[in-house]
Order: C-alpha cells, then sequence, then structure tokens
C-alpha cells in the first residue's frame, strides 16, 4: 500500500475498520443462541466461541505482523487489546449505570486469573529470554498454548459459583429481539411442552453454525488489511512499531468485542458480554503461539522489545481491577456511584500513558 496516497490509505483503514466491526456485531445474539441451543452457559460460550471469534483480528493482525518481521506490532498489538478490553468493559458497565458488572457470574473471575496467569508467563518470557525452542517455536509459547487448552477444560467441567450479589435482580437492558423457546429435544412452549422439532425453526443448528461462521469470516479477511494499512500509516507519521501495536492498532482490532459486547447486553446477555472480553484476553496470548509459528526469526517472545513488558504488566493490573469490580457485589442505583467502573478507565488511560512514553 505504499504506493497509494494518504486520503486513500485512510480510508483503506476506515473500511477494514467497519468491515471488522459489522463482522462482530452479529456474534452477540447468535452467540446467545448458540449458548441456550447447546446448554453450555453464557459464560463458557462468551470465554471459548465468542471470545476466539472475537479475537481473530488480534490474530490476523499479529500473523501478518510476524509475516512482516514486526514482532513489536505483533506482541503489542495483542498486549494492547487486552488493556482495550478491560477498557470497554469499564465502558459497558457505565453505560448501563454500573448495573453489569456486579450482577454477572463469579465464574468470570476464573476466566481473567488464567489471563492474568497467561500474561504473566509471556512477560516473564519477554524478560528471561531463552536459547531452546521446537523449529523455531519457543517453548514459552507452546506452555503457553497448554495452559490454555487445559483451562478450557477446566472452565467447562467445574460447577458455577452464582453471583456476588444475593438473588440478583436479572440485568436487562432491553427486552431481547427474538425469544430463544429452545432446548435440544427441538422447540418447546412456555410450559415445558414440545410444540415442533428444531427443523421447523430457521435456527437450527446448521443455520447458526453458517451464520457464525460468516460473521467470523468477514472478521477475518479484514484483518490483514487492517494491519497493512496501519503498519504504512504509522511509518508515514513517524509511530514507533510497539507505540502503534499498543493503541491505534489494538482499539481498531478490539472493536469487534466492543460491538459485540454492547449487542450482548442490549439483549440481557450480560455473561456473554463479560466473558467475551475476559475471555479475549486469555485467548490474546494463547494466540502468540499461532504468530510464533509464521514469525521465522525464532522465539517471537525473545525477539520483542523489553520495552512491551509495560504493557503486559498494565493489562494484569486492569484485569486485577476487573475482578475486584464483578466479586464487589455491589449494585448501583442512579442516586449511588460506585467507583470501580471509573477507576477502571482511569486505570487504563493511566496504563496508557506508561506504554506511550516506555515505547517512545
Amino acid at each position: 500500500m505504499s504506493g497509494l496516497s494518504t486520503p486513500l490509505l485512510l480510508a483503506v483503514l476506515a473500511a477494514s475498520v467497519a468491515i471488522v466491526v459489522l463482522g462482530g456485531s452479529s456474534l452477540a445474539s447468535t452467540g446467545d443462541r448458540i449458548a441456550q441451543y447447546t446448554g453450555f452457559g453464557r459464560v463458557f460460550v462468551g470465554a471459548l466461541f465468542i471470545a476466539v471469534a472475537t479475537s481473530l483480528p488480534e490474530l490476523g493482525t499479529a500473523v501478518t505482523a510476524a509475516v512482516r518481521d514486526a514482532p513489536d506490532l505483533a506482541i503489542g498489538d495483542l498486549f494492547g487489546s487486552s488493556m482495550a478490553n478491560m477498557a470497554i468493559l469499564a465502558v459497558v458497565d457505565l453505560r448501563y449505570r454500573q448495573r453489569v458488572l456486579p450482577t454477572v457470574e463469579l465464574g468470570h473471575t476464573r476466566v481473567a486469573a488464567v489471563a492474568i496467569g497467561l500474561t504473566a508467563l509471556a512477560l516473564m518470557s519477554i524478560q528471561t529470554p531463552s536459547a531452546v525452542s521446537v523449529a523455531g517455536v519457543g517453548v514459552a509459547s507452546i506452555g503457553i498454548a497448554v495452559v490454555y487448552l487445559a483451562s478450557l477444560v477446566w472452565f467447562r467441567r467445574v460447577p458455577s459459583l452464582g453471583t456476588a450479589v444475593a438473588d440478583p435482580e436479572p440485568f436487562r437492558a432491553s427486552p431481547p429481539a427474538i425469544r430463544w423457546p429452545y432446548g435440544r429435544a427441538g422447540r418447546r412452549g412456555d410450559h415445558g411442552e414440545p410444540t415442533g422439532s428444531e427443523e421447523d425453526h430457521p435456527d437450527t443448528s446448521r443455520g447458526l453454525a453458517l451464520r457464525f461462521g460468516a460473521a467470523t469470516l468477514a472478521v477475518l479477511v479484514a484483518t490483514p488489511v487492517l494491519t497493512v494499512a496501519t503498519e504504512e500509516a504509522g511509518e508515514r507519521f513517524g509511530i514507533s512499531q510497539g507505540a502503534l501495536g499498543i493503541s491505534i492498532l489494538a482499539v481498531a482490532t478490539s472493536l469487534p468485542e466492543l460491538s459485540t459486547s454492547l449487542a450482548a447486553v442490549r439483549i440481557g446477555a450480560a455473561d456473554l458480554a463479560v466473558g467475551n472480553l475476559l475471555g479475549s484476553n486469555a485467548a490474546n496470548i494463547a494466540m502468540i503461539l499461532v504468530v510464533d509459528v509464521f514469525y521465522r526469526g525464532g522465539p517471537v517472545l525473545d525477539a520483542v522489545d523489553d520495552s512491551l513488558a509495560v504493557a503486559g504488566t498494565g493489562a494484569i493490573l486492569l484485569m486485577a481491577l476487573a475482578i475486584a469490580s464483578i466479586a464487589s457485589g455491589r449494585v448501583n442505583r442512579v442516586q449511588r456511584f460506585e467507583p470501580d467502573s471509573a477507576v477502571l478507565l482511569v486505570a487504563y488511560v493511566a496504563a496508557m500513558a506508561s506504554v506511550t512514553v516506555a515505547t517512545a
């Protein structure tokens, strides 16, 4: 894209961002249907299916950057996206009068703890490079992926922890667009009586998979263009790779998480929204293995500048604050203001300022 004029380059960048947002916005309602159809629950579906789907921009962007021999851009995008996701979490909670975080399941704290642990492992690898690798892939990247996969099994098998609020009032921003009356055996009425097979309704398992796949594909296709356009714009405006990945690129690739989470809360699926954001943070770090496979300069974490560790530390701090907000058990009213989400947002701004100074 080096031959494009600056206005045309910015237009390409805006168009790729728009495609990413549109693709991500259709994932929330489909994910909610999948959660109810399979019986997996919103926490697990949000932390796995939706999180991985909305993390595809980060994956596509990081892989493209790795292929273009830009490891700082690749890892900076993953760390920066984890920070941006926590800012999105605060924005969503503030948008709905701080009635989201205190009412979701405590199981989200498990997801956040795993994301914190994975990020810490990545930071340790950056600070203590190792010459050991497997076919050019760092053992730390492999270990992180193994821990992530094991955590998914853990999420599925452990029982629900309930909520921090005793018998919380179900949060619903607005009535859902479509009521989902299905179980695995087929459609059921208000009193549980069968009213037809699942084939009688357009939302079959195949239809759900096709819609979910189409939205995911749209997001995935747009990400290489987004990466190249952002990298080119950064070079023209004199922005370093690390700062570019942590700030502009990370925010752009986090747009699917924003649109999906807002859409999920609107249909009353707050657990899906929070699971998406925290699960995306865990998925972001697990994706370092894929980035490492495509990076041909040795273990990718060994090639990353030490200054990016500031971004990883910031992500850990923000996720710790999110855990505290979820576990606080305080449901806020209009006349009461608890600073949890506001503190999270302020901490994000402070962390970004520190990252900007470190990577300048």
